[in-house]
């Protein structure tokens, strides 16, 4: 399986979020990419800020127009395709992640269960987590999802590892309180903690963090892309600050 970790930069706008990811993943289609992984939150970034007037507008329907058109380009290109929405489900808010299907189907769709991605007085009528983990079966192995914090959560871990995919799908955004794209500081502190997480959980990662741009609301995400065997090793990675796709044959 040929996949691309794709680390797209996330503007204010949503239209040009979603131009530019069609882009990257025709790009990474006509470079032979089966599989193509976008991070958490890609068309918007993680600009929630537990006040329901502003974040609800954030979420998409699932299925609904964002999916619609990443549909038609796997239909189109024969990809699958994972990406992480905040999705909006009546007046409830979810961080999800989808992985559609060669044929344009919603294949999994996963609700990040670890409570990070919001305040911790979000009204939790609003703000609403997910309960199950599931795989699903493909042409190119089962998968299942994580999204950021989850991978940090004891439990789920567990769970993963007793459902046992074949390849686990990442999504994450992850920021340095100083707003930097420190690759140093992210070699030193904090890879090796995400690579002792996958260990953990035993199944081949492929993990993928959007580039804020610095428009985006005060977000400061940085970037990067890393792909992390089940044994703890990295296979492959995409440095911080920049914009672009990491191909990896696995």
């Amino acid at each position: 399986m040929k996949a691309a970790l794709v680390v797209n930069r996330v503007l204010p706008a949503v239209d040009a979020n979603l131009a530019a990811i069609l882009n990257m993943a025709n790009e990474a289609a006509d470079e032979g990419a089966e599989l193509v992984v976008f991070p958490e939150a890609a068309v918007t970034g993680l600009v929630n800020n537990d006040n329901p007037v502003h974040d609800l507008p954030l979420g998409q329907t699932i299925p609904g127009p964002i999916t619609e058109a990443l549909a038609e380009l796997c239909r189109e290109r024969r990809l699958w395709l994972a990406i992480g929405l905040l999705e909006r489900e009546g007046g409830r808010l979810y961080d999800t992640a989808v992985l559609l299907t060669t044929d344009g189907e919603i294949g999994l769709k996963y609700r990040r269960i670890h409570p990070g991605w919001h305040g911790r007085r979000a009204d939790e009528s609003v703000y609403c987590r997910g309960t199950e983990l599931m795989k699903t079966r493909t042409a190119i192995g089962t998968f299942a999802f994580l999204i950021c914090g989850d991978l940090f959560d004891d439990g789920l871990v567990q769970r993963i590892r007793d459902l046992g995919p074949d390849w686990l799908l990442f999504p994450f955004a992850r920021a340095f309180d100083d707003g930097s794209h420190s690759q140093g500081r992210w070699d030193r502190e904090e890879k090796a903690q995400y690579q002792q997480r996958v260990k953990l959980v035993g199944v081949t990662t492929l993990m993928t963090n959007y580039l804020a741009d610095e428009r985006l609301d005060g977000d400061s995400s940085f970037g990067g892309a890393m792909v992390v065997s089940g044994d703890g090793f990295e296979i492959a990675s995409f440095p911080l600050g920049k914009e672009g796709v990491l191909f990896v044959d696995l």
